[in-house]
């Protein structure tokens, strides 16, 4: 103690403060960080759900691992979907709207929607994942879609004992849990690095779970790769306009970014009043941010990783991907450009414009050549991003509701199709390419008839879903001024419409092939979700007024 003494003495006559006096000083104006859990749980639950998964596969016994972790995917997201629904009912998505977590997150309507709609989206994708009865036993064993040892050379001795042996890769559920723990946080997040954090905790699952492939193990790893890649690319783009955003605001929260962009602070540092007067950082930086949450929502031209990913990864991963990413890319993106760069619509909104048409019409035309149904949906993906991009343009309250409810019937569509695509099957797996499917009318009428509910939701067809979403968002720009980007998205629309239409008439017009695919008997489990798929899809197309004015309750941001 005396030398402690002597030293922090010596430390003082030279002038220079010890460890010890500033410890000191910061212990007395330390403050223990006021959470609020109770706003919070959905993603404490799903994350504790996603942990104690690694701890089943760490330890539970190798038969005993894949029911374990169907219950516990299956309970986390059910409770935290009740949790959802619980803050809700008490008014945290209108009256009660607040920033949590030491100003990191948002509790508000559209926060608790786009929750929702991604908690329901990974119970239908945990179904797709658990399903067991599509792929033929490997020597006795039920299999599922996933490499039996991802670790092992494709075709290797490894791979091959890992076969014999019947193992199955449960490991893809907490995988799947904590993708939808970022997903969760990533449209709440109420400041620049928590959205970087929320976005590495989504992406980095997906890039593994993209190489998991059963069959076609060196197309799925490719898919991942490039994934990964171009992933990284957008990432550094993000960081990089954090990074400029920060030295232009001096902050990384969004209110606090708002004010300084619009002059309503007082900014009393002369460095920073420096910086804020340099547009170059602010606009620099707000379109790095930008690029990196476009890249997400696959829209032109940052869309090439799209189709190959999506044929390369194991077809329930692309299903669960083309819903839940862009319900998150797109929360984010609406929270960006409405709380954070309000002051900046008119320099955004023409940028935004032409990517909205570039993405409508690029999609739409692209996927015409398409003779992989898995890429075919790819680019009606883009083309769809390009159709809600047209409601985020409208920058209003009816943009943000229309963005909302759209995004909640495309991700039921969409897991629905991808469905339908895992049981039609040849003997090399899945038969995707288009030749494969004529006829399958006449082989399967109740799956064929199934996709074409699927298809025409996609098309915009009245009665479907994706009428309502199409009329609402286009309503809404049409509203908002941006009248000539809703007849090119018309005319997208009916670009769109024809190759949806020619895989129709190719299933049940052409005749059947004597070589052609068979249609695999499903269990419960994808049966559910296809069956949940077209409910949700008629139910939003025939009525869709409720859930348009439940979308419109929850369309505003808290600030």
């Amino acid at each position: 103690m005396t030398d402690v003494a002597s030293a922090g003495g010596a430390s003082a006559a030279s002038g220079v403060p010890s460890l010890w006096t500033v410890a000191a000083g910061a212990g007395d104006t330390l403050q223990a960080p006021s959470i609020e859990f109770g706003k919070l749980s959905p993603v404490l639950i799903v994350l504790g759900a996603a942990a104690l998964g690694v701890l089943i596969d760490a330890f539970a016994p190798r038969r005993a691992r894949y029911s374990a972790q169907l219950f516990v995917a299956l309970a986390g997201l059910a409770a935290a979907f009740a949790a959802v629904i619980g803050l809700a009912a008490s008014g945290a998505a209108t009256t009660k709207a607040q920033i949590a977590g030491m100003g990191a997150l948002a509790v508000d309507g559209p926060a608790l929607f786009l929750q929702g709609t991604l908690l329901l989206v990974g119970i239908v994708g945990v179904f797709t994942f658990a399903e067991r009865k599509l792929e033929p036993a490997a020597h006795g064993s039920r299999v599922d879609s996933f490499a039996a040892q991802p670790a092992s050379v494709p075709g290797g001795e490894g791979e091959q004992q890992a076969v014999k042996a019947g193992w199955t890769t449960t490991e893809v559920f907490p995988l799947l849990m904590f993708a939808v723990a970022g997903m969760l946080l990533f449209p709440a997040a109420n400041d620049l690095l928590t959205l970087f954090i929320a976005l590495e905790v989504f992406s980095l699952p997906l890039y593994l779970l993209c190489a998991l492939a059963r069959r076609r193990r060196l197309l799925s790893q490719e898919a991942a790769v490039k994934y990964f890649l171009l992933g990284a690319f957008s990432s550094a783009f993000l960081l990089f306009g954090i990074a400029l955003l920060y030295g232009y605001a001096g902050t990384v929260n969004y209110s606090s970014i708002a004010r300084v962009v619009a002059g309503t602070d007082a900014v009393s540092d002369p460095v920073l009043a420096d910086t804020t007067g340099n547009d170059a950082l602010l606009l620099i930086g707000s379109a790095l941010v930008v690029m990196g949450l476009l890249f997400k929502v696959g829209a032109v031209p940052f869309h090439m990783w799209t189709p190959d990913v999506y044929q390369g990864a194991p077809t329930p991963v692309t299903g669960f991907m083309a819903a839940a990413t862009k319900v998150a890319a797109f929360g984010a993106l609406l929270r960006l450009l409405y709380v954070v760069l309000p002051g900046l619509r008119w320099d955004w909104r023409p940028v935004m414009w032409g990517v909205a048409i570039l993405t409508m019409l690029g999609g739409a035309v692209v996927a015409i050549t398409q003779t992989d149904i898995k890429r075919l949906l790819a680019y009606s993906s883009i083309a769809h991003a390009g159709f809600l991009l047209a409601g985020v343009i409208a920058t209003s309250e009816d943009g943000i509701s229309s963005v909302l409810f759209y995004l909640a019937a495309y991700s039921f569509v969409t897991l629905g199709a991808f469905a339908v695509v895992t049981l039609v099957r040849d003997a090399g797996g899945e038969a995707t390419h288009l030749s494969k499917w004529a006829g399958l009318g006449r082989r399967s009428p109740l799956l064929a008839a199934v996709f074409a509910v699927f298809l025409l939701a996609f098309a915009g067809i009245p009665l479907t879903s994706g009428f309502a979403g199409k009329f609402a968002v286009f309503k809404a720009a049409a509203e908002g001024g941006a009248g000539a980007l809703v007849v090119v998205g018309v005319i997208a629309s009916a670009i769109a419409a024809f190759f949806y239409l020619r895989v129709i008439v190719l299933m049940f017009f052409s005749e059947p092939r004597a070589d052609g695919p068979s249609v695999a008997v499903p269990s419960v489990m994808t049966t559910s979700a296809i069956a949940l798929g077209v409910v949700v899809t008629v139910v939003l197309g025939v009525a869709p007024q409720y859930f348009l004015d439940l979308a419109g309750q929850a369309g505003v941001f808290v600030r």
